[in-house]
Formats: structure tokens, C-alpha cells, sequence
């Protein structure tokens, strides 16, 4: 949640190609980090370096997504389309593809430690991304985004109602996903006899659909000209129908219907439809709220919100299961969802 808050600051204050730099220079390190993991070392030795590791990779992570998106915002107010939707379909486009990537990188990771092994997948990766940075030195302007930062964190929090309201709806969209996503589903599947495999192929497919579902957005969504008067009703109407989700399924598993394991797949696939539209509606909404000088401290802000709803779903999908199994996890997840739907009703329908 601070890297999303401070790269924001800080890609505004010296733009945003140096933060993605950073970024990817970043996760390189974090993957050299991990190859020199040692089987010789301690139990203990060795959980803090994979930790210290994933924590430079996940630092390395928002950086460049929080940079990466800003940068969508700076491009598209030079478009002459932007008023039309380019803005949209450009969100829309990147966030699908990231996540689509998200699933693929489960078959791919498997498929990399099977061809060169644990140390060879990740030196792989870290040329590749070696690659990446080099396209990105020599060819993204190297002022792009720059701008002056905020001075206060008052400033720094409080520029724009909309991103405002919109961070807290992040908070409880995401916190509604992982709340039952993370811990609830599969847990929930291996104890009615999916294996491992069965599970984790699963949930890569469920991801890759799902990235496709955003991309796929702005065709199921209404545009307007001034880029607020529909796409903000759209975003209320979304909440509502992911919000039934949930609460349908809770009431599937209070009354154990036949084929219970099914029923929650396919429920799944219907709230995989509708976090994805929603999550790319919210996506565009905060750069379309953005100003274009201090898009990338917007963009953090917002980034922040969503890492902090993704702690607090991760945290409550544990105990939650603990407590009440995958009910309580769904009751949490429609609880969540309704508290999201109300703050879409707080949206402006015009720009500050």
C-alpha cells in the first residue's frame, strides 16, 4: 500500500519513464534475490530471504503498475478520441491483458521450472525484464507524467472527490473478491474432492477469463460524451449485480443444495463477469476523475485503496472460513459488495 502512495508522489515529482525504470529494475533484483536461495540454508534463513525477495518483488509491482497506468491518462488527453472512449478502451485493454497474463503466468511458471529449473526460470525472467527496460530507456520520453507533486499529505488526499469516493469503494470491491476468493473457494473445492492440480488449473483459467471479461468492458458498457454521465450509473448497476451474487450463493450453501461444489463454479463465473466489468469501470472512472499533471498521485492513492481492501478481504477469508466455513466468507463478500454499491451512489456525475 505505501510503494502505490509514494511511487505516485514520486513519479509525478520525476516522471513517470523513471519510475517504471525503477520499477523493472526492482523486480529484477527481487528475482536475483530469489535465485540465490540456497537449499543448504536454515529453515528459518531461508523463509526470511524468500520473504525479503517477494516483498522487493511486490514494492517492484506497484511502481510500475501505478506508473504504467498514469501513463495511459498522460497519452490519452493528446488523443483526439479520448472524449469518444479511447480513454476506456485503452483502460479497459490494459487491465484485461495484465490480468489474462496473470493466469497465463500460472502454466508458464510451471512450465519454466520444469524446462530450466528453479534458478534458470528466474534468471529468464530477469532477462527478459533486462529487455523490457531497455525498450523503456530508449524509447518512452523520459519527462513523461513530470509534474509538480504535492506539498502536504492533506494535497496529497484530498484533490478530487470522485477519486476519493471511488478509493473507498476500492477498498470493499476488492476486499468482497479476496474475502471469499483467497481462502474460502479453494479450500472449499479441495474438501469436496478436487485434487491440487484440479484447483490451481482452475483458478489460472477463472483469471484469464476474467482478464478478458475487462478487456471486453467497454463494449458492455454504455459511453458518453463527456465520459461520466453513463459510465457512472454503469458503475452503480454493476455493483448491484455483483452484490446478488453472493448473497444468492450464501443462501445456496445455508440450504446445501445438490451439486453444492457446481453451483459455486458456475457462481464464480457469473461473479467473475461482474468484478471484471466492474473493476475496469472503476479502473477508468479514477483517470477520467484525474487530472492529467497529477494523474500518477491519483493513481497510487486509488492503488493504495485496493491493496488495502486486498489486506483486509485476505485477513477476513481466513477467519471468516475459521469461524463459519465458505457462508461466512459469502455473507462477508455480500456485506462488502452492498457497502460498495452505496458508495457508487456518491460518484459526481461532472469532473471537480
Amino acid at each position: 500500500m505505501p510503494a502505490n502512495l509514494i511511487g505516485g508522489w514520486l513519479a509525478t515529482r520525476f516522471g513517470l519513464t523513471r519510475m517504471l525504470i525503477v520499477g523493472l529494475c526492482t523486480q529484477i533484483s527481487g528475482f536475483l534475490l530469489l535465485s540465490a536461495l540456497s537449499p543448504t540454508w536454515s529453515a528459518t534463513w531461508a523463509v526470511a530471504w524468500v520473504v525479503l525477495a517477494q516483498g522487493v518483488c511486490g514494492v517492484a509491482k506497484d511502481l510500475t503498475k501505478t506508473a504504467s497506468k498514469s501513463a495511459i491518462k498522460v497519452t490519452a488527453s493528446l488523443a483526439a478520441e479520448q472524449s469518444s472512449g479511447q480513454l476506456f478502451r485503452w483502460v479497459a485493454w490494459f487491465t484485461g491483458s495484465k490480468n489474462a497474463m496473470k493466469g497465463v503466468g500460472f502454466f508458464l511458471g510451471g512450465l519454466l521450472l520444469q524446462a530450466l529449473g528453479f534458478q534458470g526460470a528466474l534468471w529468464a525472467m530477469a532477462g527478459l525484464l533486462a529487455l523490457v527496460l531497455l525498450g523503456v530507456w530508449q524509447w518512452v520520453p523520459p519527462l513523461m507524467g513530470k509534474s509538480k507533486a504535492s506539498r502536504s499529505a492533506k494535497e496529497l488526499f484530498a484533490k478530487n472527490a470522485g477519486i476519493n469516493v471511488l478509493a473507498a469503494a476500492r477498498v470493499v470491491l476488492f476486499g468482497a473478491r479476496d474475502v471469499w476468493f483467497v481462502v474460502g473457494v479453494p479450500v472449499f473445492l479441495y474438501a469436496t474432492g478436487w485434487t491440487f492440480t484440479m484447483v490451481g488449473g482452475f483458478l489460472a483459467a477463472w483469471t484469464i477469463g476474467y482478464g478478458v471479461v475487462q478487456a471486453a468492458a467497454p463494449q458492455l458498457v454504455r459511453r458518453s460524451s463527456d465520459g461520466l454521465s453513463t459510465e457512472v450509473p454503469a458503475a452503480r448497476l454493476w455493483s448491484a449485480l455483483l452484490a446478488f451474487v453472493p448473497i444468492v450463493l450464501a443462501v445456496a450453501v445455508a440450504w446445501r443444495v445438490p451439486h453444492l461444489e457446481w453451483v459455486v463454479v458456475a457462481g464464480l463465473g457469473l461473479f467473475g463477469v461482474a468484478f471484471a466489468v466492474n473493476s475496469s469501470v472503476h479502473s477508468y472512472l479514477v483517470l477520467a476523475y484525474a487530472g492529467s499533471e497529477k494523474a500518477a498521485e491519483d493513481v497510487g492513492f486509488y492503488y493504495a485503496a485496493n491493496a488495502l481492501g486486498r489486506f483486509i478481504g485476505t485477513l477476513l477469508s481466513g477467519l471468516l472460513y475459521q469461524w463459519g466455513g465458505l457462508l461466512y466468507a459469502l455473507i462477508g463478500s455480500g456485506v462488502m459488495l452492498l457497502l460498495c454499491w452505496v458508495w457508487t451512489w456518491r460518484l459526481p456525475l461532472v469532473r471537480a
